[in-house]
């Protein structure tokens, strides 16, 4: 009943336009463990107001299944700034409608009224002790993308099969209820519920349970600038600030704004590197700030920047600053909170293709340290197992420049670990220590972890079906690579298929997926390289990393040993010319 998308389809049905018919109608959205993530527009395959209707019918057939006391607790609805003007498609639009989907079946729903950071979706759903949360976003996506991200009871994103019994939910319950189109219905419903102000005001109590430095936050005069690149952040860090009795950080103004066009910057990713960081460098010269705190749209994502002594700014890496946080975090628990439990209780996680640095600091400080399947999903869920278990979960984090520092989100928090950085920062000007200066006494003192990662696009499945075929049937049929170039590989895992040989019975502990394409090598000369797929984008990602024991500090020759492996990598198992891979460009 949209006006806007019907009349895009009526229009192609008179061109007889069959070809973008097909596109747009071919096959539906399909509904993973992250959600439905694609372009705004019309048809099955795009997210427009009937896929969401259809989507949250789906899911709220499943809820009403597993949980008997769903009209009671309810579920939270949060949404971005995007918007789409010639489909009608807004993240707010497709909120209203989900939460209309939901109250007509006498769901109670906490709709937040206004654009709110992913990570309060999954607060809301532990605090309120809600049965479920939805996200409308599509993070850094570019802008005609939007995404429907879902979180379960526990706080988490949802796992298998979570995602097959939503799917297969939607795939029941496809004609819009009676009620559907009518989101007004809402405005005057008992069921519809307001979290904002609450949330707001406990999101901000809980995260000052990581502020361990009120006075030196106070005194400080080191001067930060922070961007929310055309997104969601730019008042909730403002607020993080104060909550940490920090003077707040100057905003870009080009980029404070919510605007939905992203009209800055050719990504609004501030994982893409420098570009999207340069009006936040030119603010930063103008104010005199050292350091640049950079949002993604949605707020879950944190980079950070630092002027250099040489006047060069220097852009931290997800390891890196995974390395300087993990190290920040331990410090404060050992030193302020260190009675509430034992260090056998403590873990931190990251994600099997994010740096080793966190195991090197638990084998040396006698904590636990656990890696997981890649994305939040599985920290998120593993951390809540381990609380569960009385543990503490003092730190999770991704190289994809995603953090969770604060036990009350079980998912990456790019809000708390702006401010977290923020005092840490603050705390070594006081020892006159630079952020890379103390990543460089992280890695002295636990050894050098030097990571390098990178993509090429491709976007035929079967050309990346085939590369992994490849690799898998190397030496002859069922053979991986023995070597690549002059770097020999001592062992193989494969989350694909299951094999891994480093095990007794050559089988993978971690979960696998033959849907998704994952190889980890490891080579002898303690190198260690992942390629796998993307789940939300047409790439095949490399990480890689050389990790060296305390001591061997000749950092340039390692770096020059890993920039060899991962040339070797590229020419050898992803053959880009023979391929027609595209290379990331920055």
């Amino acid at each position: 009943q949209n006006p806007k998308t019907s009349a895009i389809v009526k229009q192609l049905v008179a061109e007889g336009n069959a070809a973008e018919l097909q596109k747009y109608f071919g096959s539906r959205m399909e509904f993973g463990t992250a959600g439905l993530r694609a372009a705004m527009g019309a048809g099955i395959s795009h997210m427009n107001d009937l896929t969401i209707i259809q989507t949250t019918q789906g899911f709220c057939r499943y809820l009403e299944k597993n949980f008997s006391d769903l009209k009671k607790r309810g579920v939270v609805i949060g949404f971005d700034a995007r918007a789409h003007l010639s489909s009608g498609g807004s993240s707010k639009r497709f909120a209203r409608l989900a939460a209309n989907t939901f109250i007509s079946q006498g769901v109670p729903v906490y709709l937040f009224s206004d654009i709110t950071p992913t990570p309060f979706v999954p607060y809301t759903v532990t605090h309120l002790k809600l049965c479920a949360g939805i996200m409308v976003t599509a993070s850094h996506n570019p802008k005609q993308d939007n995404g429907y991200k879902v979180y379960w009871e526990n706080g988490a994103q949802i796992i298998s099969p979570h995602d097959k019994g939503i799917s297969q939910a939607i795939e029941e319950n496809q004609e819009p209820w009676p009620q559907a189109w009518d989101d007004k219905l809402i405005d005057s419903s008992l069921l519809l519920h307001d979290p904002y102000a609450t949330v707001n005001k406990e999101y901000f109590k809980d995260i000052q349970k990581q502020c361990f430095h009120r006075n030196i936050n106070k005194e400080t005069n080191l001067k930060f600038v922070h961007t929310s690149v055309h997104g969601v952040g730019h008042k909730f860090v403002q607020l993080a600030f104060k909550a940490f009795d920090l003077s707040p950080p100057f905003a870009v103004p080009e980029q404070k704004d919510p605007d939905p066009e992203f009209p800055t910057v050719k990504y609004p990713n501030p994982e893409e590197g420098k570009g999207v960081l340069t009006l936040s460098f030119a603010l930063a010269e103008k104010d005199g700030a050292k350091i640049i705190l950079a949002n993604d749209p949605d707020a879950d994502r944190l980079a950070v920047a630092e002027k250099q002594e040489s006047g060069e700014w220097k852009v931290f890496s997800g390891n890196e600053l995974g390395a300087l946080l993990g190290w920040w975090i331990f410090t404060c628990w050992k030193n302020h909170s260190r009675d509430t439990c034992a260090i056998k209780d403590v873990y931190m996680l990251s994600s099997t293709v994010s740096s080793k640095i966190l195991r090197a600091i638990a084998l040396k400080e006698g904590f636990h340290f656990e890696e997981t399947l890649t994305g939040f999903k599985w920290m998120g869920n593993r951390a809540k197992q381990l609380m569960d278990q009385g543990k503490a979960v003092l730190f999770a984090f991704e190289e994809a420049i995603g953090y969770m520092c604060c036990p009350a989100v079980l998912d990456k928090d790019g809000v708390s670990a702006a401010v977290i950085t923020a005092e840490m920062a603050s705390f070594l000007a006081t020892r006159n220590l630079s952020l890379s200066q103390q990543l460089k006494a992280v890695y002295d003192e636990y050894g050098f972890h030097i990571t390098k990662a990178s993509y090429f696009i491709c976007h035929d499945p079967k050309v990346i079906q085939q590369l992994f075929d490849n690799l898998r049937n190397f030496d002859g049929k069922n053979t991986y690579p023995k070597s690549c170039g002059r770097f020999k590989v001592s062992g193989i895992r494969d989350l694909t298929t299951g094999y891994d040989s480093s095990q007794p019975d050559q089988k993978a502990i971690l979960p696998t997926s033959k849907s998704s394409q994952m190889i980890t090598f490891t080579f002898a000369n303690g190198g260690v390289a992942t390629m796998r797929t993307s789940g939300t984008e047409p790439k095949i990602k490399y990480y890689s990393e050389l990790c060296a024991p305390p001591g061997n500090s000749d950092i340039e020759q390692l770096k020059k040993e890993l920039d060899e492996l991962v040339n070797a990598i590229e020419k050898h198992f992803f053959q880009p010319e023979k391929n027609n891979l595209q290379r990331k460009t920055e």
